[in-house]
């Protein structure tokens, strides 16, 4: 009887082992409670993370009003000793709960693993360990701190809520935010714009958050419409125009509407349309217009988020519309592209938002005292890849260098990142087939590899294991001495792979491997001006293929033939806000949009796309078109003349209906000469000093020299003395000597002889013709003794000489005006017409000077002297000296006893 009580305490002793173990794990929290009612916003890394920690006690957290886009299966709550990338990699999970999933406006407890205490956490952050990835964190405090030295609560001291508590109570008190992404409230403008706002009435004014998933080069604008307007309307409107300049930082600026147009200036310098209040009063020196104060901003997972704070009431009664505290008032909100500053206007300038109402703008009543939180979850982007992007080309290397971590797509990254052509750890893409060469120039302590490891720095360091595609140890150089790196994409390469050093992790980024693209398509390419805009060509039997790519995001993209974009044929590729492409010819004459001229020249093939903001066009053109009477017509491609090319890119183009807000925001600074048949490419240089020496040499010969010869042989020859032959033969070959020079001097600065244009033609045959006269002087004919008849072969001399040197002046004369209008036509300058037209008086005077000679020739000349008269001589010449041939002696001309006197030609001008 005494043992039966025995067998009904064991029944009795297990139902009480939960209540126990419950008892004991209270009574364990209890002795780690120093961060009890500890609460702090989680700081967003990435994934959209938002939410509020509050410490429980010794074994828990709740985490309240909680977003974050899903992660993979191996993101859980960590535990570090710092939020630095190196104490986050030694960190342990703290809890067994996953994070894989996208969360949206939720609340939950999460309990602490077994082995984890408070005493050993100073980070509790949001953590993929596959991927190094921080996407939140909390600093607690460092490890080991006792109840004195634990960190202050959040200044919110109201009691946590519980999962199950209502907003009413959780929202009892205001809540002051310490990170800039938490608000009080939360509203719905469109599937892709929301508005946060945070009332601070003790200081009169509110924070204000604008967060969308939209590109880079968008714009969002926020405000208050005027009172009284009898209907919604944006005009006379105070908005907050905010987005990111081209090197992604945040920016936001008070605008005002006077007009539905973008901000343009009038012919009075009287601006209208979209401006800043600064325009208006023509700059904003001590802030009186310009009220609004960026405060925080960023682009995480393609969205854009900009806080900033603005009075209630500001001081600027003229563009700025007081906000009340407590009543209804209409505000307007809009989005979309947005035009970047140029020299005529130093602002981002929002253009048309070019959408549906409730979609890209509206308007609506608000009360900023009331309590709204209608965002249920994150923003969720189409897009979540922001870098910038770069398509290796075969024929081109990749500079690699290192430089610091400003926007690295994978935080928490190293204080030192890769950089490939100057841009920030680039997406790269690369085509199976086509070899990538990388010059090295990032440090002797980086050394660039390709590795299947995410992370990179050596895997095996980690006892990891990785695949090695290039590069490795002795991939390292410096800009005085850099390594090349050739990488042979082959058929076996996977889809994803990623550069890397080989020293330290998450340098580097990914690189997508892909199929041939436009690189196989097209026989050669170069980069144009500032490596912004590469040029693609394939030349056939009388056409040619050419495709443009810009290297950073745009609206459009234009290319144009020329020196400049004025006086050019453009062309231009865009995508428009339907998603349809375009590619279209354009003849610009000037700077306004009304000399932009659609033409309608033979394209074929044309093919536009746009990948992440990087625009590339491509079309096929006859090189000379087969049309006359029409702009386009002379638009003529010369394979073997080097095609001056430049570029401009811009936010926003349309069809037709061009306006200012057309006009380019970024463009080359000079132009690149691309020479087709080689597939090379030089930048234009100024070369207008060496032409200029090159025109006045030749000049001085073909000007001066050459006829001044010509004269001296001709009209002196009736004084004494040998005095014009001297100076017949020695202006000859002065001229020769200065021309041979010329043409040296001109060739080495072009960095070649190409017989192509017109005037080179006419001066290579005028040269010709010049050099040839001192080897026709060489073989003259012996004069005939006195008395002897000329022999067939001097006469025939005589008149080659002349015929020879009287083409030479002509060609001459003919190549420097040719010279002038090539001049002309290379640098548009304004004194090649006044100096074409003193050429030409120049040449005119000669004419005259020539016909005054012959007039007093003709008193001397004897009539019955028929070759006399044809030939440039006269009867009264003297060969007694032969400088062309000193060794011949030369009998001076004696009277005839038959009356005939010999004609004595000599060597001629060109």
């Amino acid at each position: 009887m005494a043992a039966r009580p025995r067998l009904f305490l064991l029944p009795s002793l297990l139902a009480l082992l939960p209540f126990l173990s419950s008892l004991a794990a209270a009574a364990g929290c209890r002795k780690n409670t120093t961060l009890a009612g500890f609460e702090a916003e989680l700081a967003m890394v990435q994934h959209q993370l938002r939410g509020v920690v509050r410490v429980l006690d010794g074994c828990s957290f709740s985490v309240s009003e909680f977003d974050m886009l899903a992660g993979s299966t191996h993101v859980r709550w960590w535990g570090a000793t710092g939020d630095g990338f190196h104490n986050l990699t030694l960190g342990s999970p703290i809890s067994d709960q996953t994070l894989s999933r996208t969360f949206r406006n939720e609340s939950f407890t999460v309990r602490l693993a077994d082995n984890a205490t408070w005493d050993q956490i100073a980070v509790l952050a949001i953590w993929d360990p596959v991927t190094a990835s921080d996407f939140g964190h909390v600093v607690l405090g460092a490890p080991g701190l006792d109840q004195s030295e634990a960190p202050a609560p959040s200044p919110d001291l109201s009691p946590a809520p519980s999962p199950s508590s209502s907003s009413v109570e959780r929202r009892s008190k205001r809540r002051i935010h310490l990170q800039p992404t938490m608000f009080d409230n939360c509203l719905i403008l469109s599937p892709r714009y929301r508005l946060r706002w945070t009332l601070d009435p003790e200081s009169d004014s509110i924070d204000i958050g604008l967060e969308a998933a939209i590109g880079s080069q968008y714009y969002m604008a926020f405000g208050w419409a005027a009172p009284g307007s009898a209907s919604p309307s944006m005009i006379h409107a105070d908005v907050a125009v905010a987005g990111f300049t081209e090197d992604a930082t945040p920016f936001v600026e008070d605008y005002f509407i006077t007009e539905y147009s973008e901000c343009l200036q009038n012919k009075d310098d009287k601006f209208k349309g979209v401006c800043p209040d600064t325009m208006y009063e023509g700059g904003d020196p001590v802030g009186l217009v310009n009220n609004t104060k960026l405060v925080y901003g960023h682009r995480k997972d393609g969205v854009s988020f900009i806080r900033y704070a603005r009075p209630l009431v500001s001081g600027d009664n003229k563009y700025d519309v007081p906000v009340s505290k407590t009543g209804n008032m209409t505000v307007i909100w809009a989005w979309g592209l947005m035009r970047s500053p140029d020299t005529l206007l130093p602002h981002y300038l929002p253009q048309n938002h070019g959408g549906p109402r409730l979609t890209t703008f509206g308007y609506f009543d608000l009360d900023v005292s009331r309590r709204v939180n209608d965002c249920l979850g994150p923003l969720d982007a189409e897009d979540k890849e922001d870098q910038d992007l770069i398509i290796a080309d075969g024929k081109k290397p990749l500079v690699v260098s290192s430089g610091p971590a400003l926007h690295y797509p994978n935080p928490p990254s190293p204080s030192k990142v890769l950089y490939i052509n100057k841009k920030e750890a680039p997406l790269l893409r690369v085509e199976r087939g086509v070899p990538v060469t990388f010059s090295v120039q990032a440090g002797h302590d980086v050394a660039l590899y390709i590795t299947s490891d995410f992370l990179g720095g050596n895997a095996t360091s980690r006892n990891m294991t990785e695949v090695i595609y290039a590069g490795g140890p002795e991939a390292e150089g410096v800009p005085a001495n850099p390594t090349e790196v050739v990488w042979s994409v082959d058929r076996n390469t996977p889809d994803l792979v990623y550069y890397h050093s080989l020293y330290e992790q998450k340098m580097g980024w990914k690189v997508q491997v892909v199929d041939g693209g436009i690189s196989d398509m097209y026989n050669s390419s170069v980069f144009l001006d500032d490596q912004q805009v590469t040029l693609f060509w394939t030349l056939s039997d009388g056409s040619i293929s050419i495709a443009a790519r810009g290297e950073k995001k745009s609206g459009y993209l234009a290319i144009a033939f020329g020196i400049g974009m004025i006086n050019s044929y453009a062309y231009v590729g865009w995508v428009d806000d339907e998603g349809k492409s375009h590619v279209n010819t354009y003849w610009i004459d000037g700077k306004d949009a009304m000399n932009v001229h659609t033409t309608s020249e033979n394209l074929t093939y044309e093919r536009c796309r746009s990948e992440n903001g990087i625009i590339t066009f491509e079309f096929t053109r006859p090189l000379s078109p087969s049309c006359s009477g029409r702009v386009e017509c002379k638009n003529i491609i010369d394979p073997t003349t080097p095609l001056k090319v430049v570029w401009a890119m811009g936010s926003r183009w349309s069809e037709d209906h061009l306006s200012e807000r057309n006009m380019h925001s970024v463009t080359s600074g000079r132009p690149v000469r691309v020479f087709l048949l080689r597939g090379s490419a030089e930048a234009e240089q100024d070369l207008l000093p060496v032409l200029a020496v090159h025109g006045f040499m030749m000049f001085v010969a073909w000007g001066i020299l050459f006829p001044g010869g010509i004269l001296a042989a001709r009209y002196l020859k009736h004084v004494k003395g040998d005095g014009w032959y001297q100076l017949h033969v020695y202006l000859q070959y002065s001229g020769i000597a200065i021309v041979l020079l010329g043409v040296l001097f001109a060739a080495a600065e072009l960095r070649g002889f190409y017989i192509s244009s017109v005037h080179v033609k006419f001066g290579v045959t005028a040269m010709i013709l010049a050099c040839a006269q001192p080897i026709n002087a060489y073989v003259r004919p012996k004069r005939p003794e006195n008395g002897e008849v000329a022999s067939s072969k001097r006469i025939i001399w005589e008149y080659v000489h002349v015929i020879i040197g009287r083409s030479a002046i002509i060609v001459g004369i003919a190549a420097l005006f040719s010279g002038m209008k090539h001049l002309g036509d290379r640098y548009d300058s304004e004194n090649v017409e006044g100096l074409a037209l003193a050429l030409m008086l120049w040449v005119l005077s000669g004419g005259l000077l020539v016909m005054y000679l012959e007039y007093k020739q003709f008193k001397r000349r004897d009539e019955n002297s028929v070759r006399g008269s044809w030939v440039l001589g006269n009867s009264e010449e003297d060969d007694s000296v032969d400088l062309l041939r000193p060794d011949r002696t030369v009998m001076k001309p004696e009277s005839h006893p038959s009356g005939r006197m010999e004609l004595q030609l000599e060597p001629l001008g060109r």
